[in-house]
């Protein structure tokens, strides 16, 4: 059993129990004493003023419509200097958790709340703000019902491409609206992956799509500009291959007058075949099988197509390397369907998504999300922690809104903000639950 003696009451719980109505309301009495009817709680205020708007209620047989205020002493009211603030001359009622003191110059109804909150609802959410758990609602979780989840991951999944298009839209502002450009800066960092994904931005943006776009059928010249850019060519390479990089950076280095870029790329704890030098070599081949990916994109209709353009294989000297000057065991440096299910997941949805959002297409929107629910479901830590608890994601429509759960709800302890906590709650707060 929690002691509920150590429970901390906020103005942020106190608002939930009164937005949603989890208070015992039958019947309700003043501090005054005189009975309460709750019409209306009224709407969340967001802004400046009393905490609900709109709200009505019937004391004794006078209806009053109005705004509430609510506090966790009512002493708070004369704390806050609400007595001058003339955003509180229409309040029709001061709810409050505890009653310290009366507010001597305001004839406002006052109703405490404290003795009509279920313990079992108060129990539920401290132990929610006590678990070590990674999900605090874990024991509870599976008595939420199908159509819940199905609307808060919608909602999730929402939540998580409109933060991905704050990123897009800072990058379409820094290059006048160009969304080729736009998409290359963010599929370049795409294929750097979490350690290397903002040294290949750099490297992206350092190499504009209109330079690269004179040079794309010459493969050889393309990964002279990315391995240059990254640093990777020397003078003292022993190789033929690299050698001819190095000169053919030299000169292209010296034609555009490349920015130099100082963000280094980083080796160390990484799988070979997720070596900065592979996906880059992989990048470099992509460029050069392809033109126009963005305008493609917008008129490909299925995640197959995806796949028939990003799947590329780094050329012939990569085959038996995986960095410079190191022969290795032969194998073909194919961009395997786990890197293409990423791309699609990280970089093309969330680009077509902001697109559609930008001009209004609901079309483009709605093929960027069915392409999320074709595609595999990542597997990382955050996926298996809900695998463990029996939430299994069917695609990445599912995960992704998993993902937004966990790391922007669980993580934050916001359970009074989430539909599951929300829902968990309310049956704790029913007879009989």
């Amino acid at each position: 059993m929690v002691n509920l003696q150590t429970l901390s009451m906020t103005e942020k719980l106190l608002q939930f129990i009164w937005q949603f109505r989890h208070f015992n309301q039958h019947p309700l009495h003043l501090e005054s004493g005189e009975q309460v009817l709750i019409l209306s709680t009224g709407f969340l205020n967001s802004n400046q003023g009393p905490d609900f708007l709109q709200g009505r209620i019937k004391i004794e047989d006078t209806i009053w419509i109005g705004n509430i205020e609510l506090h966790l002493k009512s002493s708070d009211w004369k704390k806050h200097a609400h007595e001058t603030d003339s955003n509180y001359t229409n309040v029709i009622l001061h709810v409050v958790w505890e009653y310290d003191s009366p507010i001597p110059e305001k004839n406002i109804p006052t109703l405490v709340l404290q003795q009509n909150v279920p313990k079992v609802l108060l129990e539920k959410y401290k132990e929610w703000m006590e678990s070590p758990s990674v999900i605090p609602c874990k024991k509870n979780i599976s008595q939420v019902n199908e159509l819940v989840w199905i609307s808060w991951k919608e909602r999730m999944l929402a939540e998580r491409l409109e933060r991905k298009s704050i990123r897009i839209k800072e990058c379409l502002h820094q290059n006048n609206e160009h969304w080729e450009e736009t998409l290359w800066w963010q599929i370049a960092g795409n294929f750097g992956m979490k350690i290397n994904s903002s040294a290949f931005e750099a490297i992206a943006r350092s190499l504009p799509i209109q330079i690269l776009a004179k040079h794309k059928n010459q493969i050889h010249q393309i990964e002279a500009l990315l391995f240059g850019q990254a640093g990777l060519l020397a003078p003292n390479n022993r190789e033929a291959y690299p050698k001819m990089l190095f000169k053919e950076y030299q000169f292209l280095n010296r034609k555009y007058h490349l920015a130099p870029v100082y963000e280094p790329v980083h080796f160390l704890r990484m799988r070979p075949g997720n070596f900065p030098t592979i996906r880059l070599a992989q990048l470099a081949m992509l460029i050069h099988m392809s033109s126009h990916l963005f305008s493609k994109f917008k008129e490909i209709k299925t995640t197959a197509e995806i796949c028939q353009l990003l799947t590329v294989t780094a050329n012939d000297y990569w085959h038996q390397h995986y960095v410079f000057d190191e022969i290795s065991s032969f194998k073909k440096k194919t961009l395997g369907r786990q890197m293409t299910d990423n791309i699609i997941i990280n970089t093309i949805v969330p680009i077509m998504f902001c697109y559609g959002s930008l001009h209004a297409d609901e079309n483009c929107k709605t093929k960027a999300l069915n392409w999320l629910a074709e595609t595999a479901t990542e597997q990382n830590a955050i996926i298996d922690s809900w695998k463990q608890i029996d939430i299994l994601p069917e695609n990445a429509f599912d995960s992704q809104a998993l993902l937004e759960l966990r790391t922007q709800y669980c993580d934050e302890k916001k359970c009074l903000e989430c539909a599951i906590g929300n829902n968990l709650l309310k049956k704790a707060n029913l007879p009989g639950e």
